[in-house]
């Protein structure tokens, strides 16, 4: 299980999501304009933005133990697995649903590359 593959899939889960939480909680007022193109004013949004950020923490975290501790592996990329693909099919939905959104579009396609390579890494080793 020390392959380079495995462990990099986690790894890279895990940074994107850190980064993904920064964006979303850590100034949702400042950066979501930035980078999402719309004002954060309502304070139930900012409380959204920051329950995101959570919840990113929270799975990378998982993700980051997971590969300092070989026994806990299999649950995190299957958690993994589900985080990345339950948020390609929501981008799924709203593409069919609302519009095509160039950077959520790009964000689909690599939670659903993520989602397949943990699959992947999943039944490789079993």
């Amino acid at each position: 299980m020390n392959t380079i593959a495995i462990k990099l899939h986690l790894g890279i889960s895990a940074l994107v999501e850190i980064i993904a939480a920064i964006v979303y909680g850590s100034a949702p007022k400042t950066l979501i304009p930035i980078f999402l193109d719309f004002r954060l004013e309502n304070l139930e949004l900012k409380n959204i933005f920051r329950a995101i950020m959570g919840l990113d923490i929270a799975f990378a975290s998982y993700w980051i133990w997971a590969l300092k501790r070989p026994k806990y592996w299999k649950g995190a990329t299957l958690s993994n697995v589900l985080f990345m693909g339950g948020l390609a099919l929501g981008r799924l939905l709203s593409l069919i649903v609302d519009g095509v959104s160039v950077q959520y579009t790009i964000g689909m396609l690599l939670e659903f590359y993520m989602m397949v390579w943990g699959i992947y890494n999943l039944k490789r080793l079993n």
